[in-house]
């Protein structure tokens, strides 16, 4: 079976990395552009492209994979399948149509729940209790193509975005191995429209905390925005971060956003319905602490949170 590989971020690296493992003959790596990264904008290569690069895979870097140049060096490959894994780009009906078995995707939620770019931080901001995997066959709608495999896991109520990625990451690499060795006896089922929703891309604007919110929509937010964008108020203007909190129990009559205890159990903040003790928070131009690290050189006042 003659493959052709799609993929750029960490996510799509495990099953690349599978597929490698398993012998199957990968004759293309198709990622996005290197971009500049970090305080130095050094340039540097995807991640996908450094595991293809390691096992010495020809790599190739289109700015528009749906260009005339990029069908064409497809079409002399003549693969007999497409996956794509988080690639960033949306295929064309003639790139669609060209392998055998079709271009499968591995898209990290269960479809027809959470189309989109960003699956796995909208499943911990909703509040879901499970995600998963599905392997779709893709069609020209936004992850809208027949499914041939899902699996499920289980959110724990204290997972983060970043803790389920890593885990759905594995997950998924599985899944599509166990897609591949069946292909011939898998058969497609059609997604249910009706009961599709959508992830959006995530952005900083996002994580901004309403203190009006009830507790346990500001607890999600603040898990399902780390390690990014990240969830943050502010305090006599400065932008705080919240890497970790809990809930709690407490019920004041304070305004949302008051600070109503602070001690090295963390901050107590009110909100719309509950209190939120804040754990773990990183001031701009600080390193993350826990509370009671800050503490022992710092102080909060009680004050009411932007």
């Amino acid at each position: 079976m003659k493959i052709v590989f799609m993929g750029t971020p960490d996510f799509a690296v495990a099953s690349l990395e599978e597929i490698i493992k398993r012998g199957y003959d990968i004759n293309l790596v198709i990622t996005q552009k290197d971009k500049k990264r970090g305080r130095g904008k050094k340039m540097q290569f995807t991640p996908v492209k450094e595991k293809a690069l390691e096992f010495g895979l020809e790599v190739y870097q289109p700015d528009d994979v749906n260009s005339l140049e990029s069908l064409e060096k497809l079409r002399s490959i003549n693969p007999d399948i497409i996956i794509v894994v988080a690639y960033g780009q949306i295929l064309r009906e003639d790139i669609l149509s060209l392998p055998k078995y079709g271009c499968l995707n591995v898209h990290a939620s269960i479809l027809p729940k959470y189309r989109g770019a960003a699956p796995i931080n909208w499943a911990i901001i909703n509040g879901e209790d499970i995600s998963g995997n599905s392997i779709m066959k893709m069609d020209k709608g936004l992850d809208t193509g027949d499914v041939l495999n899902r699996s499920e896991i289980d959110i724990d109520d204290q997972m983060n975005a970043g803790q389920l990625h890593d885990i759905l990451m594995i997950d998924g690499a599985k899944l599509l191995i166990d897609t591949l060795e069946n292909i011939e006896n898998l058969s497609a089922k059609k997604q249910d429209d009706e009961n599709s929703s959508y992830a959006p891309m995530m952005d900083k604007s996002l994580g901004r905390i309403d203190w009006k919110k009830p507790n346990i929509d500001i607890y999600n937010l603040i898990r399902g925005t780390q390690p990014w964008p990240g969830s943050y108020f502010f305090y006599y203007g400065e932008n705080v971060k919240v890497k970790k909190a809990e809930l709690s129990n407490r019920q004041t009559s304070s305004e949302p956003g008051s600070i109503i205890e602070i001690d090295d159990n963390g901050i107590l903040v009110q909100t719309g319905e509950g209190c939120i003790s804040l754990k773990e928070i990183q001031f701009p131009g600080k390193k993350s602490m826990k509370v009671e690290e800050y503490l022992r050189g710092n102080e909060i006042e009680k004050i009411i949170l932007d």
